[in-house]
């Protein structure tokens, strides 16, 4: 089959008018095999040790250079899920572009964490590792089949500072507990993970992608107004569309006069966020956000957007 015949015209249509002349070369790197790639969990051991143990067996990494504690498998002896290693909780295994938001979150020990949309589990349980399972995280997911999953994970990876719960992310603004910090990693049009699920783009639509955009809108407005003041959220999606990523990000802005965007200090490679497209002009702080393309650093596509709530 050609793999080119994957891509919808509506999915083709769309990036070729965003990107122009780097559309051709977005669409070759989406149509590239991706390397798993897992994030050792210094919970449960030393990562030194288990990359040791793992390469004994014939395993053959490369360190991932913008991220701690990850490593992008290149030979493997056996499927990555069925080894004892996964199974006692050393790893989890997570594309590396997926590693990124919890770092950018960098919340402190002790914090009071809001996953606002959790499953499965491997940003959640980044968290809880970035905070030496001090604090609390609460881990929310309102779909219950992906809650087993949350769970499954969490206890896997000797999570202990997280509580599980089950809400409309949108309602979390109405509770009166606030927040130090908030992830909200929100449901998405997964157009940067081609790579790895092919059935995307065949599914891909404009008219999902504008759905989508009005919920993540709600979403973010329900995460901003969680934080206490002077808290952090930050927002990511697996999509490179504007409409789910830096449309949302000036839709808060708009709404939120103490939104302040914050730059991202990470060494790797990027694309410049999109100010202007279509009829819109976005605010210009949006150009601190994250904007990755598969060809940057042979990863998924993503987006990543570091917000402060200022007094």
């Amino acid at each position: 089959m050609n793999k080119k015949n994957i891509l919808s015209k509506q999915f083709k249509d769309y990036f070729k008018e965003l990107l122009q002349k780097e559309a051709k070369e977005f669409f070759e790197w989406s149509l590239k095999p991706l390397n798993s790639c897992i994030r050792i969990n210094t919970l449960k051991i030393n990562e030194k040790e288990i990359i040791e143990r793992l390469e004994k067996k014939g395993w053959v990494f490369n360190k991932i250079s913008f991220v701690p504690n990850g490593y992008k498998v290149i030979e493997k002896p056996n499927p990555i899920g069925k080894s004892l290693e996964h199974l006692l909780g050393y790893f989890y295994v997570q594309e590396s572009a997926s590693m990124i938001p919890p770092i950018v979150l960098n919340p402190e020990k002790h914090s009071i964490v809001l996953d606002i949309a959790a499953a499965p589990g491997s940003k959640t349980t980044s968290i809880a590792q970035i905070m030496k399972n001090t604090g609390i995280i609460v881990a929310n997911e309102p779909e219950m089949n992906r809650l087993r999953v949350l769970r499954s994970n969490i206890q896997r990876m000797g999570v202990i500072n997280t509580i599980i719960t089950r809400m409309d992310g949108r309602s979390f603004r109405k509770i009166p507990q606030k927040f130090n910090y908030v992830l909200l990693d929100a449901p998405c049009s997964a157009s940067g993970t081609v790579r790895r699920n092919l059935h995307i783009p065949k599914m891909w639509s404009l008219k999902a992608v504008e759905k989508l955009s009005k919920l993540q809108k709600q979403l973010i407005l329900s995460s901003f107004d969680s934080l206490e003041q002077n808290g952090t959220l930050v927002y990511s999606t697996c999509s490179v569309t504007v409409e789910e990523n830096e449309e949302v990000i000036d839709f808060l802005l708009e709404k939120r006069g103490t939104a302040k965007i914050e730059k991202i200090n990470l060494k790797l490679k990027k694309h410049e966020p999109i100010l202007e497209w279509k009829e819109n002009e976005f605010h210009k702080s949006i150009k601190n956000a994250l904007r990755i393309l598969p060809q940057d650093n042979d990863s998924e596509g993503f987006f990543v957007c570091k917000i402060k709530r200022v007094e």
